[in-house]
């Protein structure tokens, strides 16, 4: 079982900047693409980013497109999403998602789930 914790989650204003952290397993990590997710109060789980097994390629959702960063690090076992001029509307339980082979859009193609982290956004 790949266990995925996720950190970084808060409370920030418009504007405003966060990091998210998502650990896993150890000496596999680089074996799984990563991907951010998100859910915000009645509506469904939606795409952020997702990242390649090294890093090489990324890639995200249009409405964070140039304002939210995904990473990885390898060798602390940890993939990132630094989310900058955060909206009222991203306000969201983020979820880091993995998968030995899929790194797009479609959440229910991703194998292992973390827990969750809560991101809110006052206008």
């Amino acid at each position: 079982q790949v266990q995925l914790v996720e950190s970084g989650g808060g409370s920030v204003q418009a504007g405003g900047s966060l990091r998210l952290s998502c650990a896993g397993p150890g000496r596999t990590f680089s074996s799984y693409t990563m991907g951010w997710f998100r859910q915000a109060p009645g509506k469904e789980r939606e795409f952020v980013a997702s990242i390649t097994w090294s890093g090489g390629s990324t890639f995200y959702a249009d409405s964070v497109k140039g304002r939210f960063t995904m990473s990885r690090d390898n060798a602390k076992n940890t993939a990132y999403l630094q989310m900058n001029g955060l909206k009222p509307e991203d306000a969201a339980i983020y979820y880091c998602a993995g998968d030995r082979e899929y790194y797009g859009t479609n959440p229910y193609a991703y194998e292992y789930w973390g827990q969750g982290t809560q991101v809110t956004v006052s206008s």
